[in-house]
């Protein structure tokens, strides 16, 4: 498995099945890295990244700019390529790019236009995306 450059160093979860992993930027930022299967299908994982700290009043999967994007979406990244290894038999990932206050629902926003920039060095040729407004599929073909 490939390792990206310029990534933080990642908190794995003691059991792989747990499917949540954290790190810290260098500005002192907690992410979390959540994923979490659907009921009725095992095998469809949802995605959810953010920040974590006290400092945002409890406002899970907050997003900052301090100039770390490139290293947290990079550290993102290798976080996924590891869960996609450790469980091979997932064949949908969804994520959801939450918008800012005052960003209207259903259109792309910035967060997922650098989300979508981030797709292919996750996913390789053998996974289609979809995208539709703040929302991105991914299946893997058969």
């Amino acid at each position: 498995m490939q390792k990206y450059a310029n990534i933080l160093d990642i908190e794995y979860p003691g059991i792989p099945s747990a499917g949540v992993y954290y790190f810290n930027t260098k500005s002192g930022l907690r992410y979390e890295v959540r994923f979490g299967r659907l009921q009725d299908n095992i095998l469809h994982a949802n995605i959810v990244f953010g920040v974590i700290d006290d400092e945002f009043d409890g406002e899970e999967y907050v997003t900052t700019n301090r100039g770390e994007v490139f290293q947290v979406m990079n550290t993102i990244v290798e976080i996924v390529k590891n869960y996609i290894f450790e469980h091979p038999k997932v064949r949908v990932f969804e994520f959801n790019a939450i918008g800012k206050d005052g960003e209207p629902d259903g259109v792309e926003n910035q967060r997922m236009a650098l989300y979508k920039r981030f797709l292919p060095k996750i996913f390789d040729s053998n996974w289609l995306f979809e995208v539709k407004g703040n929302f991105a599929v991914v299946n893997k073909k058969n």
